[in-house]
Formats: structure tokens, sequence, C-alpha cells
């Protein structure tokens, strides 16, 4: 059955989007409203502000937009196999809205596509499909009968080396006959649909004379059989080429239990070799940031990772967990903590992904958010350049917890992911501060990187604080509106503290980090549930931008 609704759910996808996120939208009545449909999902698809997504493919060879089509035809498999992660249920009530024709039921298939399921990802997981419950938070990873409680007691229960497996990013806890926890590796549980992506990816990789991207390819297809990603994770950190793809499992954010299970994704995008090079400076002042953390020396990493490639590349298509929601405008992988200690991380900017952000979502917000003047200093290439170091930033401090090796991921649990997001967020703006300081970033970005920080948090609080990048940044609002670093105006409006912005985004940053140093769940846990209340000045401004995207829907073109 499980194997069926990947199957299912592949072929429904196939049929419906092809090269674009979701189906059209129904067209608009003559008197402007959209007949037959609700006016609150209308409204809620409204959020999506389409975006065209546009590459320059001009220099690429026949060969290799060949191959391009390739691991697109790849990557839209992964859309199927993420709602299967994501809920058992979810290939079957795709199914059923895919054949209702109505107006109401073309548009609730529309917004299921955008969320990946029928939980508003931005309201709080509010269910808006008829039949939907509430979303699982342990989603498809453990078996839906069980508790937190018992798979917590099972996994402790179990010895070394099976225990390192069933906290690993790739496999799923289920049921055997004996109705006994057994622990099933990706390679088995979902491998009618990693078969056919693993081929997809050979025949890519015959395809392409770029050396290390057909390393890649052979390596990743190889991987996604045998279940061990390492050695394919070291040749994409040594990619070399000018199509980038990311595809695999990775990010653990749909494991609302334990943060443990990596949700399939893709990026599939090409290099943009010229942003690169003008951002590669950045690069080369990562050990100096490292020494220079506002936290207890003995955190410092001495030496960082001998690769810490970074990369500005344009989409070409995204799928599973690379699209839903909110899209992601950047990331920072592999999350594998071998990798990262033999090779550092690959940070990679999807650059037409977050102009489209600026244009019809941020300068919107920073005109409702921030008195004229502030507004008039929200530019694109701070936005653009904190978010590298956003990324950047996810590569420094503490990985492990001091004195014991545990990898903080596993230590914090389900807290790891917001609050590794607000570290990476607030601490990225501590490094430009460095960097301001030294020349190193344009006086541009060293003047209005405040301002357009404080317009970009409303616009990731919108994301909802049930989500680890809304929720993370919540946390930062809040702590710097009780540093006084940012005040409310008599107009409702949000200001910078010039005098008080160091040292509040200093001391945010030493607190953070210092949690994940200790591994201090406790600390972690009290400091999120503040976040979770937004104060009503905050909550006032929300209002205000009601009419303003929360975000954008990604709309890619067929690779010919």
């Amino acid at each position: 059955m499980r194997l069926h609704s990947v199957v299912l759910t592949a072929v429904v996808f196939a049929g419906l989007s092809s090269c674009t996120a979701a189906p059209p939208p129904p067209a608009p009545a003559a008197n402007g409203a959209e007949q037959g449909i609700d006016p609150q999902l209308q409204a809620k698809i409204r959020q999506y502000a389409p975006a065209e997504m546009t590459a320059d493919l001009t220099g690429l060879p026949e060969n290799e937009r060949r191959a391009l089509a390739k691991i697109v035809d790849a990557a839209q498999l992964f859309d199927g196999l993420f709602l299967e992660q994501a809920w058992a249920e979810n290939a079957s009530m795709l199914a059923r809205l895919a054949a209702d024709h109505s107006p109401q039921g073309q548009a609730l298939l529309h917004y299921f596509l955008i969320n990946k399921g029928p939980w508003d990802r931005i309201d709080h997981h509010t269910p808006f499909v008829t039949g939907a419950p509430i979303k699982p938070e342990m989603g498809n990873h453990y078996p839906a009968d069980s508790t937190k409680a018992e798979v917590e007691k099972w996994i402790n229960a179990l010895p070394a080396d099976k225990k390192a497996d069933a906290t690993g990013f790739f496999s799923v806890i289920r049921r055997g006959a004996d109705g006994k926890f057994v622990n099933i590796p990706y390679n088995v549980a979902y491998q009618n649909t990693l078969i056919t992506v693993s081929a997809k990816l050979t025949e890519a990789a015959a395809l392409t004379t770029q050396p290390t991207l057909k390393k890649f390819l052979d390596l990743r297809a190889a991987a996604l059989l045998s279940n061990d990603y390492f050695a394919s994770d070291i040749a994409w950190m040594e990619l070399d080429a000018s199509i980038e793809p990311t595809i695999g499992p990775y990010e653990t954010y749909e494991d609302e239990w334990f943060g443990y299970k990596a949700g399939f994704e893709a990026f599939i995008t090409v290099r943009d070799d010229v942003e690169t090079k003008k951002l590669s400076t950045l690069g080369a002042e990562l050990q100096g940031l490292e020494d220079a953390l506002p936290i207890d020396p003995k955190f410092r990493n001495p030496k960082l990772g001998g690769l810490a490639p970074l990369r500005v590349v344009n989409s070409v298509f995204s799928s599973g967990d690379g699209n839903r929601g909110v899209q992601t405008t950047a990331f920072n992988l592999p999350n594998d903590d071998r990798v990262i200690k033999e090779k550092g991380s690959k940070r990679v900017m999807l650059k037409n992904v977050q102009e489209a952000k600026f244009k019809h979502v941020l300068v919107p917000i920073s005109k409702i958010a921030l008195v004229a003047a502030d507004a008039a200093k929200v530019s694109f290439e701070a936005f653009f350049t904190h978010t590298v170091m956003h990324e950047l930033m996810h590569g420094l401090g503490p990985h492990q917890v001091a004195g014991s090796g545990k990898a903080v991921r596993l230590a914090l649990t389900d807290t790891y992911a917001a609050i590794e997001e607000a570290k990476a967020d607030i601490s990225g703006l501590w490094a430009l501060q460095q960097l301001a300081s030294k020349g190193v970033v344009s006086k541009d970005v060293a003047n209005t990187m405040y301002t357009t920080f404080l317009a970009s948090a409303f616009r990731s609080i919108r994301f909802g604080v049930t989500e680890a990048h809304g929720k993370g940044v919540a946390l930062q609002v809040n702590d710097l509106l009780d540093r006084g670093a940012f005040i409310v105006n008599s107009d409702g409006t949000f200001a910078v503290v010039d005098a008080k912005i160091r040292e509040a985004v200093a001391g945010l940053t030493h607190d953070l980090m210092t949690i994940e140093a200790e591994g201090n769940y406790d600390k972690a846990k009290g400091l999120l549930a503040t976040a979770m209340t937004l104060r009503p000045d905050v909550q006032r401004v929300l209002d205000k931008l009601k009419d303003v995207p929360v975000d954008i829907e990604p709309k890619f073109k067929p690779i010919k």
C-alpha cells in the first residue's frame, strides 16, 4: 500500500504540474471575484505572489541542457515522495482533490500543492481541506499509533550502533508483524520511487561532460539505492560545474518529534559565476569571524573545515521539502557532521528567488512597517548579503556539545531547528558588523543592513511561529525589543536604535551559541516559548500587511 501510494502521488503530480509548482487558479469572474470559490480560500492563495523563475541557459551546450532536463525529471518525483513523508494519507487526498474539477475543488488543489498537504503552513498548520486531521507532529516518520515517549523509550534501549541507525537521517520507524518497532532504511521504505530517480540521475550523468557533475550524479544515484550518502555528499561539496543540483534527503523540519528524519528535496539550479565571484571574499573571512565570536573561547573552532564553497545560483526547478509553503532563499548543506568535519559545508544562494521575494514582499512591507526615511534604506544588496551571512554562520559556532562530542541537533532535538535558524540569523548580522568595520562589505550594505533586517523580520514572522524560521525570527524580535535595540514609534512603525543595536546583536548571538555549546535543552525550550506569543505592537503591524503577499509561488519553465 505504501509503495502504491508513492507511485499514485508521482503520477498525479506529473499530470498536474510538469515544471510548474501548481496548476493555474481559475480565471476571475467579470465582477473581480472568483465564482464558486470560498473567499477565505481565495485570500489564502493570494498570500503567494506568482513569480516566474528565469535563469540564463544560453551558455549551456545541448548535451548539458539534456542532462539538466533529466535531473529535473528526477527531481519531480520528490514531490510525491515528500508528500508521503509528511502524512501517510496525503496521496489519497491529492487524488481526490485532483478529481474534483469544480472551481472550489481546483482552488483547494492549488493550495494543497503550495503547502504540500492540507495544512496551512503560515497559519499554525490549520487544516483547510475537509476531513484533514490535526497535522501529525511525527509526520509519517514514525507509526501513527505510537507516542513520542514510546518511541523515545525504544530508541534509548537500543545498543549504540542500532541507536545511531534509529536516530539517523535516512530511515523510518515502523511496527513489525509482532507489533514491535523496527528501523527501515529509506532505500527499502521508498525503493519504488528511488529506483526511478536513481536511473534518471544515471542517464543525466551519461549526458554531461563536466567531470565533477558526472561524479556527483553517479554517486548520488548509487546512494539512493544503498542508503549511504557520505561519498556523494563529498562529491557535492567538490562540485564545480555550470549546473548545480541539490537532490536527496536533507532537512529534518517535518520530524517535529525529534528532528531526526530527513525530507526528500531538490533544488535544481544553474550557477551565476559573476555573483559567486563577487561573494567569494566573504568565505575567506570565516576563520577570522569564528575566532572573534562573542562566546567563551573554548566553544570556538580553532580550525574550520578545509572546504567551504559559496555558490550563487538561479533556480530552474525545486521540489519536495525544497518547494512547500514559504520558499527557501538559501541553504547550507549537508547536515552530516562527518562531512562537515572533513569538508565544511556549502552555502547556496538562490538569487532569482531572493529577487522575487524582495520585489513582491519585502519592499511593500517596508513601506508599512517602517517610517518613510527608514523604508528608503531597505536594499536588495543588504537583504542578499545578510542571507549569505546567515548561511555562512550555520557553519560557524558550536556543532557538538562541549565535553561530550554529541551533535547539537541531537541534544536540542525538537528545539534545534528554530534555535539554529535564529542563531544563523542574528550571528549573520553580527558578522556583517565585523565585516563592515573592516571594509569587506560595501558602504551600501553597512548603511542599510539594520533597517533591511528589521523589515525582513516582519516578512519572516508572517511564515508562522510554528515554522522554524518564523519562530526563530519572532524570538529575535522579542529579544531585541527587550534590549531596546528595536523601538515602536508613536505611529506604530518600528525603528532601529543605533546606539543599542550592536551590543544587542552580540548579546543574543552569545546566548544562542552558548545554548548550543552546552546542549541546554531546557533553556532552548524556555527561550522559544517566549517567541510563541507575538507582542501587540508586532501584531498590529502584521495586521496592516494583510494585502501584502506573504511569499512567492515560483513558476518554473520547462527545460528545452
